[in-house]
């Protein structure tokens, strides 16, 4: 029989979450689980234990919670922070509340507003005393949650009490005391990204800017740093206020092809989930490349309509149902429809709905800017970089210009004529850029490189230094 507690990790890297299930082999606790809490109730299954709290940290800005649906179906005691006005029922917890999940477990709440106003952490008791803190958007691995997501007009107040939360924590708990996080792991709610795996209170104090900088410096240090975050946050803590209920995960109405000509005529969202590279191969005409195999709920998220309808294209029908999966977890509950197979499927075996998508690397670039453009590639009269803004004022290719991909479909117009190379960090990014274009009736080539090789071609990098 075991003994002691143990903590599973339940990772979403599509948005960059963690979710936690704690257990001493009989009870368990649950933190921020997800929208999809199958996952989390076939975990419980497996170790034969019961679900009887669920505890979330904070109202979540980046996904929809599936908190309350958990708590609903399992029986379990629902813990959300008191001074958040819910539309549902919950206990209520506040600064010093401990909870007794079983005789050897137990929760005790820390109140550490800076991610949200009202925000808590929970540190997890064992018989031998604390053995980590549940820290949600408070103390990440080598950051902190960012303070800019309840409005611009709260951050340097938050920012505030971030560092002051985080000191807090430090100050209550030893040092090999477990740091568990629900974001840093590429969320868009960390204000930088993980720098390990784990993390200790300890090994934080020797990297976490909120326990190694001075109140000010932190506030400014983390006020700077900030960058855009997906536009569907915006729907979400009002989600999470309300309570979200159960996850409808059946299969989306399957589309043949003519009305899959139909919805891209019309302009709608039409997703191909396929590989980027297998999308350059062969792919249905005025279709969009947003790939599994990256971040695909995040930036389609953010840059398709809120509430527009969205049409998945897989090569399997699971391909489908994790794209489905994942769009669920941000409040895009039901796709428009729905189609599995190969690009000459979606077509009826009509090529002359079929296109291709140009690719090129940084070296062809190089070659083309020094009047010997690669045979087979149009000329780059335009060269579009579609990162971050930070990422851009860290380091760009001179003459590109800036168009953030989320902000791209609303500012085609912007661009100037002429044949556009479109590159971003990696390649993912950029071949969503490069299909929105196509769709748009622009010449686009995808430059699916990593821009770290860009230095090493000759092309001119502009750092920021040289833009200030």
């Amino acid at each position: 029989m075991m003994t002691g507690i143990e903590v599973e990790v339940v990772d979403t890297s599509s948005l960059g979450d963690r979710s936690y299930l704690a257990h001493d082999g009989r009870v368990a606790v649950v933190v921020d689980p997800q929208r999809d809490i199958d996952r989390v109730l076939a975990l419980a299954g497996r170790l034969g234990v019961q679900i009887t709290h669920v505890a979330e940290t904070h109202l979540h800005n980046d996904y929809v919670s599936g908190g309350l649906a958990l708590a609903r179906l399992t029986g379990a005691t629902y813990l959300v922070a008191g001074a958040d006005t819910v539309g549902f029922e919950r206990l209520p917890v506040a600064d010093g509340d401990e909870i007794t999940v079983s005789d050897e477990m137990r929760i005790g709440v820390v109140a550490t507003p800076g991610h949200t106003f009202h925000h808590v952490s929970y540190v997890l008791h064992g018989p031998n005393g604390p053995q980590g803190v549940f820290t949600g958007g408070s103390l990440l691995f080598g950051t902190t949650g960012r303070t800019d997501l309840l409005g611009e007009q709260h951050a340097h107040t938050l920012a505030g009490h971030q560092h002051d939360s985080v000191r807090r924590l430090a100050d209550l708990l030893p040092d090999g005391a477990h740091v568990w996080p629900t974001h840093g792991f590429g969320s868009f709610c960390s204000a930088t990204q993980s720098d390990a795996p784990d993390s200790t209170i300890g090994r934080e104090r020797q990297v976490n800017p909120a326990l190694r900088l001075e109140n000010e410096a932190f506030v400014a240090e983390t006020l700077a740093g900030l960058d855009a975050y997906p536009s569907y946050y915006a729907h979400m803590g009002a989600r999470n206020t309300d309570g979200a209920d159960l996850i409808d995960l059946t299969p989306a109405r399957r589309a043949d092809p003519a009305e899959l000509a139909d919805r891209i005529a019309a302009g709608e969202w039409v997703v191909d989930l396929r590989s980027r590279k297998a999308f350059a191969h062969r792919h249905l005409t005025g279709t969009l490349s947003f790939g599994l195999d990256g971040p695909m709920s995040t930036w389609l998220g953010w840059m398709a309509p809120w509430g527009a309808p969205i049409t998945l294209l897989g090569e399997s029908e699971q391909q489908v149902a994790d794209a489905q999966r994942e769009l669920a977890r941000i409040g895009i509950d039901r796709p428009a429809a729905a189609a599995a197979g190969h690009p000459d499927d979606w077509a009826d075996g009509d090529d002359t709905r079929l296109a291709e998508l140009t690719t090129a690397t940084f070296d062809d670039l190089a070659a083309a800017r020094d009047g010997a453009v690669p045979h087979s590639l149009p000329a780059p009269e335009v060269v579009l970089d579609v990162r971050m803004t930070n990422e851009w004022r860290t380091g760009h290719i001179d003459g590109a210009v800036h168009i953030p991909l989320p902000d791209l479909p609303h500012r085609l117009a912007d661009l100037p004529a002429g044949t556009v190379w479109v590159h971003c960090g990696s390649g993912y990014r950029a071949a969503a850029a490069t299909s929105l274009l196509q769709r748009a009736g622009r010449t686009a080539v995808h430059i699916d490189d990593a821009y770290a090789k860009a230095a090493n071609t000759g092309l001119t990098i502009i750092t920021s230094k040289e833009t200030a």
